[in-house]
């Protein structure tokens, strides 16, 4: 496990590969960013952003999606994996934004987490990206990153990952890690082909370095 001068200078690193790094589902307003990170669940966000435009463009608000029947939604969203559940979660959501929140998206983890199809991580990213609330959301790439270099344990579920990135990263960079760690591991340490040779972390990570002695045996 990395002590905390290591994960300073990751934390360092991360921000010179990647200073502006940001939330790239492509949205105008929380709902709309609401909206794309349901949909984004188990898909690229590249892919969402390829259907939201149109979407975006016939439903403006929850009022919109509410009057749409729900075979017509789902066909909007049918390039998406999972598209029957998340057009019944979208409608179901705005239902309940229109009839509890006066059709404004809630500000608060607690109160996104109770609209469907919202969990901790969706909540995570609303509340940071649209109301600027400190956050870490964990999703595939923040997992495998934190697992890699050794800041969580491999066995952590994505709650302790959360837990302890929030425990071992100061509160003011909460948001801004969040998103410089997505890209890294989305850019840089790939699932499936992670970039180890020119990593400047390799020397903390254990991972790669095993992953550098395999390809030179082979």
């Amino acid at each position: 496990m990395l002590n905390k001068k290591q994960i300073r200078h990751c934390l360092d690193a991360f921000e010179e590969m990647f200073p502006e790094a940001e939330c790239e589902l492509t949205h105008s307003n929380p709902f709309e960013l609401l909206v794309a990170v349901v949909l984004s669940a188990q898909a690229t966000d590249a892919l969402v952003n390829k259907v939201t435009p149109g979407l975006f463009e016939k439903y403006k608000t929850p009022e919109d999606f509410m009057a749409v029947p729900l075979e017509e939604l789902q066909d909007d969203i049918r390039r998406i994996g999972l598209y029957r559940n998340k057009a019944k979660n979208i409608k179901k959501l705005s239902q309940t934004l229109v009839e509890e929140h006066g059709g404004e998206v809630p500000s608060t983890k607690k109160q996104l987490e109770n609209l469907a199809g919202v969990g901790r991580k969706t909540a995570n990213v609303v509340a940071s990206v649209a109301f600027d609330e400190p956050a870490i959301a964990v999703d595939t790439h923040v997992e495998r990153v934190s697992k890699r270099l050794g800041i969580c344990r491999w066995k952590d579920s994505v709650l302790e990952v959360e837990k302890t990135l929030m425990r071992k990263i100061p509160i003011e960079e909460w948001s801004a890690t969040h998103h410089r760690m997505i890209f890294f591991g989305r850019y840089h340490c790939k699932a499936q082909r992670p970039n180890c040779e020119e990593c400047p972390l390799l020397f903390l990570c254990r991972e790669g370095q095993k992953r550098i002695r395999k390809k030179e045996k082979q």
